[in-house]
């Protein structure tokens, strides 16, 4: 008898913490990258990471999370190199806007470009400049070119990823 009292009691305190929502992150995690499982044993790859390589670990509209920090606008990274990147919109990007490839070395094998919240028609002529350095070219949307980016560059590839903001939409 005096657990039920107990329960009933209780009972409307339950009720207002069930009420209550959780409150909304800002900043939206990157889809799961762990590896877990081999045919052996689970193997966990994203924890064993060197502290000095870059990831993307969340985005918003307006930015990203890198490695703990967040970024606010457009973001260019060559291996583990960050920089803020001028480019707002798809249509900005041009063959000066990644005129840096002309001097890195050694030349990432891929860049991923990052349209900002929907995958875009690259325009040719840039494409054939990015092809000149003799990179390949993926362009996605945000999210996922930097999902794509912590994945190959754990592997230890050579990579870059230019990002727009995941909020930046189709150009007008």
């Amino acid at each position: 008898m005096f657990v039920r009292q107990r329960a009933v009691a209780t009972l409307p305190t339950l009720m207002r913490a069930l009420r209550k929502e959780p409150p909304k992150p800002t900043t939206q995690p990157l889809p799961s990258l762990r590896r877990a499982f081999s045919l052996y044993d689970q193997i966990n790859l994203i924890d064993n990471v060197p502290e000095d390589q870059l990831r993307f670990q969340g985005y918003t509209d307006t930015g990203f999370t890198v490695s703990g920090v967040q970024y606010e606008g457009s973001l260019l990274c060559v291996g583990n190199v960050l920089l803020s990147w001028g480019p707002k919109k798809l249509s900005e990007i041009t063959a000066d806007s990644l005129s840096i490839f002309r001097i890195v070395r050694p030349i990432p094998e891929i860049l991923i470009l990052g349209c900002g919240r929907h995958i875009e028609q690259v325009d040719p002529e840039l494409r054939r400049y990015i092809q000149s350095t003799g990179m390949k070219l993926e362009a996605v949307d945000s999210r996922n070119a930097a999902s794509t980016y912590n994945i190959l560059n754990e592997e230890g590839r050579i990579v870059a990823a230019a990002l727009l903001p995941y909020g930046v939409s189709r150009d007008a």
